[in-house]
């Protein structure tokens, strides 16, 4: 037993850093284990019916983690494309599944669940990589998670009919159809009730405790025997697992017991997995492996189409709607469930089992890279229908800011984004915003804001934008990535404008700088200063010693600004910072910063920027060259003054 789980624990290892370092879901590793030491393979992991048990139990706690995350609210506020989209793309994808497998000769049970197994996607892959790439907020990423939404309710609901889908004759059938369906809303009324009557109570005592080992006993209690309710009244645990769980996750206690039950559910999970990698026959791979080629293939060909279709029909844009296809057109840990409840009660078996589950396999290892590459697949993808709609939103773009000059571009409409326009509302300065988010952008209705749906990563978006009468560019996104290849574009048509880089750390901060960007402010700093700053004012340390120490570290941060921070007392409030390029033929071209010596008229130059590359604080003996972009900081009044010293000369005069 000892050498049995060494093996086991070693050869998982191995196998999930493997496929961790390749980019892929952990699942693929486990799977992979599976495969290869199981009964098909090396034949060292025995296919006992413990190891069976603790694979389904780990479905249980997969289970009862969807129902803690489930959110009527997110249902409720996503309704069309959760109920409509989403339902559309599981019954249309379904149903043409089950129509060829019944024409392949499958059983009607049969073919019904592989139609709806194959209709599911990967949650756990999509939302992980989504969340990687910052693309959840995003119009192609909410698209996606609403379907995803749905097909978890889609699974719920088949769990509930599967185990009466093997029974023989379409009347029977029927009955047993009905019958399951009526069973799981009693059991649902009554894990309910109970639910709300005793789960929240037995939280509150058990938490007074202060017992960890209390509470998670309470917590397996409550999931493992809701299950086995569940299986009491001939449905499945699984339905058990998600009804305690969506129970649960409406108590104060939802938090805490998502991240007790973690540790069990990952372990357990990866057991499952396993047990499903060891139901793949090697053997019958080597024979098999056209038919399981081709309906990879075609699956991945058929819920592309299906999403792809759907998608432009609910009114998403060719771009959004083949991104969606591309990241959907795979199957997921729901389809293996499925499939495995399917293959244990004998209900679907043979080749035509080892083929289904082959194929779900290889979707999963490819999707990954589906997800990855799926803006670079959908400009070769949607061929003739890209052309038009990259010229209407250029179109639009322009229109929006065809009469701005001296503005704003904001990179990003979000919560950072709206609180920049605000500022610059409130200081009568004109801007255009850009974002992916077309609800995000349907939903403005303040008169005058001028937000406008475009990707500021695309060079001729930030051309439509007015990019060449701009005197400064705003970035505000997650993804580091978007903002390097905005960078790019920004510094290769305007390498003088002022651009500032909001990024969530300073991971990434000196590649955003040598890109061009004038300044970064990452979101971690700012947090711990304001933090930092609220606490020692709370802790009785003076307001003044406070503020002196935040700027103190923001002036030793941002370089560009260091000349704010210094002599904070003897500032004067409008004081400003302003970018000044020196023009061809300018008096100051071929001078030295200490030739200039403006601060003797109070002007201080915190940076250059040359050929797009910014210096702070710079070298007095630098001499200038010709479109040089100095940023001054100082009295508005004196920085007019600079401005036309360093253009004509002479000595600057009081007027």
């Amino acid at each position: 037993m000892i050498d049995t789980l060494l093996i086991l624990l070693a050869a998982s290892l191995g196998a999930v850093a493997l496929v961790r370092r390749l980019g892929l879901s952990p699942i693929i590793g486990f799977l992979v284990v599976g495969m290869a030491l199981g009964p098909h393979g090396l034949a060292l992991l025995p296919q006992t019916h413990g190891m069976r048990q603790s694979g389904e139990l780990g479905i249980v706690f997969l289970m009862f983690t969807i129902g803690l995350e489930f959110s009527l609210a997110r249902l409720l506020q996503d309704r069309f494309l959760v109920l409509v989209l989403g339902g559309l793309q599981v019954v249309v994808t379904a149903a043409i599944i089950t129509a060829v497998a019944w024409y392949a000769h499958l059983g009607l049970g049969a073919a019904v669940t592989v139609g709806v197994a194959l209709a599911m996607s990967s949650t756990a892959i999509v939302s992980r990589l989504l969340l990687e790439q910052g693309e959840v907020s995003s119009a192609y990423g909410r698209a996606a998670i609403c379907i995803l939404l749905f097909q978890d309710l889609a699974t719920i609901l088949f769990l509930m009919v599967l185990p009466a889908m093997g029974d023989g004759g379409m009347t029977g059938q029927a009955w047993a159809l009905g019958s399951a369906l009526a069973k799981g809303a009693l059991v649902f009324f009554i894990l309910l009730f109970v639910g709300r009557l005793l789960i929240r109570p037995l939280f509150r005592a058990v938490a007074v405790l202060h017992s960890p080992e209390v509470f998670m006993l309470a917590v397996l209690t409550v999931s493992v025997g809701a299950a086995g309710f569940a299986q009491d009244m001939g449905l499945s645990l699984a339905l058990g697992g998600f009804m305690a769980g969506m129970v649960v996750g409406e108590t104060e206690f939802r938090h805490q017991v998502e991240a007790d039950i973690r540790p069990f559910q990952d372990v357990l999970l990866g057991l499952f997995f396993i047990t499903v990698g060891m139901l793949v026959d090697l053997e019958a791979l080597a024979r098999l492996w056209p038919a399981v080629l081709a309906l990879a293939l075609a699956l991945v060909a058929v819920k592309g189409v299906v999403v792809l279709a759907l998608t432009r029909v609910t009114g998403s844009p060719t771009t959004i709607a083949t991104r969606t296809a591309i990241s959907l057109a795979h199957t997921g840990e729901f389809g293996l469930v499925i499939l495995f409840l399917a293959l244990d009660t004998g209900l679907l078996g043979g080749d035509a089992g080892q083929v289904v589950l082959m194929a779900v396999v290889a979707t999963m290892v490819v999707a990954p890279v589906l997800i990855r590459y799926s803006e670079i697949l959908s400009k070769h993808l949607a061929g003739v229908g890209l052309p038009s709609t990259r010229e209407a939103t250029a179109d639009n773009v322009e229109r929006v800011a065809e009469d701005l000059s001296a503005h704003v571009i904001l990179c990003g409409h979000g919560r950072v984004g709206r609180n920049i326009a605000w500022f610059l509302t409130e200081e009568n300065m004109e801007y255009v915003a850009l974002d992916l988010d077309l609800v995000r952008v349907s939903e403005i209705t303040e008169p005058g804001e001028r937000v406008s749906y475009g990707d500021a990563t695309q060079r001729h978006i930030l051309v439509a934008a007015g990019l060449e009468r701009a005197q400064a560019v705003v970035i505000t996104y997650d993804d580091p990535r978007a903002a390097l290849k905005t960078l790019g574009h920004v510094h290769e048509l305007r390498p003088d404008v002022t651009t500032l880089v909001r990024t969530t750390d300073e991971e990434h901060l000196d590649e955003l700088l040598d890109a061009g960007a004038t300044e970064v402010v990452p979101d971690t700093l700012e947090t711990s200063l304001t933090m930092a700053a609220h606490v020692l004012t709370l802790l009785g340390v003076p307001v003044a010693r406070v503020a002196e120490r935040s700027d103190q570290i923001r002036a030793d941060r941002y370089r560009t600004l260091r000349g704010v921070f210094k002599d904070r007392k003897d500032r004067h409030d409008e004081d400003q910072l302003r970018v000044v390029t020196v023009p061809e033929d300018a008096w100051a071209e071929g001078r030295s910063l200490e030739d200039l010596a403006l601060s003797r008229h109070g002007v201080a130059v915190t940076a250059v920027r040359r050929n797009g590359v910014r210096g702070a604080d710079p070298d007095p003996a630098m001499r200038l060259q010709a479109h040089d972009a100095l940023i001054l900081h100082g009295d508005p009044e004196q920085l007019s003054k600079m401005e036309r010293y360093l253009t004509a000369g002479g000595e600057p005069r009081d007027t």
